[in-house]
């Protein structure tokens, strides 16, 4: 087992606003010798108009579960994508990345009939092509982190994943399912209590500045934080479980909710977000007219639910994780109206 500590000159400073991690300035590199991992759902879309939503989400967090299972620890970055997910590991982590990427492949193909894209790039690589990963960490309740990143290069991996480059699934196939203890999908769908559950993904143009961006992001946060619980799609009293599954006590309940992913940076301000539709002419109003004067791109989708996907690592129920996306395939959908828009 081991802990960031460990892997890093110095832990990340751990920030408790989410503002504060829409500052790119305060992101800080990741050393040369590591190595970034990623993984794709190929024909996400299609399999969530055919109503697989929860096989999609499920398969995106899945390399997250192997890799932390795997390596005995959830400490390092990742970050959920919706049809799949991003992670960093020092270099000599590799074979541990390989193993359990390559796994995860197979099982995606075996187990759901989805073909799964999974790469592996070497920092120094994307450096090298005018890119950069840089991380912070953002506390989304006393007991949970999730780590952002900053620097264009997450962006840059994706695009040459998606070309067929760095990626790790030729060769000789893995029998072996990947470790995927804790991983679940427990939880009923979360119905929409303010009108619409938006999924909403904000790319920045090369050519813009940090502070520019942020002052875009904020302007998009004042617009839907305003609202109890900063449009968190997770209610705030113990909805319905699963059949099959054991409900958990009520007065725990505020822990799980308090643990969900439902803002992120990694390249792209994420979202997924219980607001109104009001609130949602606002944000696009501020969108367009960013689109106009050529500092971003964006993409969103509307639907009437949000999904969770968990993960709790080891026996800590507190320090559960929980993924979030929209119902009616909210990030993938928002993602092709972003590529449109390219």
């Amino acid at each position: 087992m081991f802990e960031m500590t460990e892997m890093l000159n110095h832990s990340p400073h751990v920030y408790r606003k989410f503002s504060s991690v829409l500052d790119r300035l305060v992101y800080e590199p990741l050393p040369d010798d590591w190595l970034i991992g990623m993984t794709d759902v190929v024909g996400s879309t299609s399999a969530i108009q055919e109503g697989r939503y929860e096989d999609v989400n499920f398969l995106g967090v899945s390399i997250i579960a192997s890799i932390g299972n795997a390596l005995g620890s959830f400490d390092f970055p990742f970050s959920f994508g919706g049809d799949g997910a991003t992670f960093a590991l020092p270099s000599e982590r590799r074979l541990q990345a390989e193993a359990a990427l390559k796994q995860t492949a197979e099982f995606s193909k075996r187990r759901f009939a989805l073909e799964m894209r999974a790469g592996l790039i070497p920092l120094e690589e994307i450096r090298r092509n005018g890119r950069d990963v840089r991380i912070a960490r953002y506390a989304v309740s006393e007991d949970t982190t999730y780590f952002m990143f900053s620097g264009g290069g997450l962006r840059w991996a994706e695009g040459e994943l998606k070309k067929g480059r760095y990626g790790v699934g030729d060769g000789a196939a893995s029998l072996l399912d990947p470790d995927l203890t804790g991983l679940s999908c427990e939880w009923d769908p979360f119905e929409s209590q303010r009108g619409t559950i938006l999924s909403l993904l904000v790319e920045p143009r090369d050519s813009l500045s940090d502070r520019a961006f942020s002052s875009i992001a904020r302007d998009i946060m004042q617009v839907l934080d305003d609202v109890d619980r900063s449009a968190n799609p997770v209610p705030a009293t113990l909805p319905k479980r699963k059949a099959g599954f054991d409900s958990v006590d009520p007065s725990a309940w505020a822990a799980v909710a308090s643990n969900s992913d439902f803002r992120k940076f990694d390249d792209v301000l994420r979202l997924t977000v219980d607001c109104t539709f009001e609130q949602v002419d606002k944000v696009e109003t501020l969108l367009r007219k960013s689109v106009q004067r050529g500092e971003v791109r964006y993409g969103l989708h509307c639907q009437s639910h949000a999904i969770m996907t968990c993960l709790v690592p080891g026996a800590s129920a507190n320090s559960n994780l929980h993924f979030l996306d929209g119902l009616d395939g909210g990030y993938a959908r928002a993602a092709a109206m972003l590529r449109m828009s390219a």
